[in-house]
């Protein structure tokens, strides 16, 4: 086992809301990507949903509700709420998820996972 480098892992990722896998963590896919934009609200039934922010700010937008997430802060999902994370200026996140949980919490709709 080797550390991973997260800024290496990211200068790899191209594309905003395009998640790639870094490391496996017990049963969970443990991935970096870049956001920018709205991504389209959306809720996992079963899971819930963990956002770590590593560079910039986001914001975690609920049912009637919005929440800003800096850098070096985290913002878990409960299961069953609708949400949608977005950011003006790109930021960098950790997601942390189960193996085979799609990231719009339906599987048609959902981006493929490499792993870098």
């Amino acid at each position: 086992m080797t550390p991973v480098n997260l800024a290496e892992k990211l200068a790899q990722v191209t594309r905003h809301w395009d998640p790639h896998v870094v490391a496996d963590y017990n049963d969970n896919d443990v991935m970096v990507v870049r956001f920018q934009g709205a991504f389209p609200f959306h809720l996992h039934e079963d899971t819930d949903d963990f956002f770590l922010v590593l560079q910039g700010e986001m914001v975690m937008d609920l049912e009637g509700s919005a929440h800003p997430v800096k850098a070096g802060e985290l913002f878990v999902v409960p299961r069953g709420v609708t949400h949608r994370p977005r950011a003006e200026v790109e930021c960098h996140v950790l997601l942390i998820e189960p193996k085979g949980v799609p990231n719009t919490g339906d599987p048609a709709t959902a981006a493929p996972k490499p792993r870098i």
